[in-house]
């Protein structure tokens, strides 16, 4: 669903994108478009792997160099604050995240930080 979401509101924005569901979908992402960003959802099945390959210690500066925004439902803390622990730019609750969409995809495509919505 969200990436279905993120990917039409992109379209009508004028902002590519593309859904990443793991590893090696992120390394052909990098392989074959001018990737600036990358969101992750906290909720879905390879999301650590993905922070890990992206913000962890096998990261290289392709995958250093995106902002990463991580999202997932409000009650999520603790995978808010491990995202946000793994190096995360920003991390966002799907409700701040669906509410300002575009802006967060324009903002990312400027090549500029989104502000977290975590205070710790």
């Amino acid at each position: 669903m969200w990436a279905s979401k993120i990917k039409s509101t992109g379209e009508a924005i004028g902002v590519g994108c593309r859904p990443v569901r793991n590893r090696e979908m992120l390394a052909a992402r990098l392989a074959d478009s001018p990737v600036k960003a990358v969101l992750v959802d906290l909720t879905s099945e390879h999301c650590w792997d993905l922070m890990e390959a992206l913000r962890g210690a096998g990261a290289g500066p392709a995958e250093r160099g995106l902002k990463v925004v991580c999202f997932g439902p409000h009650v999520e803390v603790d995978a808010m604050k491990r995202a946000a622990g793994m190096g995360a730019d920003s991390v966002l609750s799907r409700g701040a995240l669906s509410g300002n969409l575009p802006g967060v995809l324009t903002t990312l495509e400027a090549g500029d930080a989104v502000r977290s919505q975590l205070n710790d």
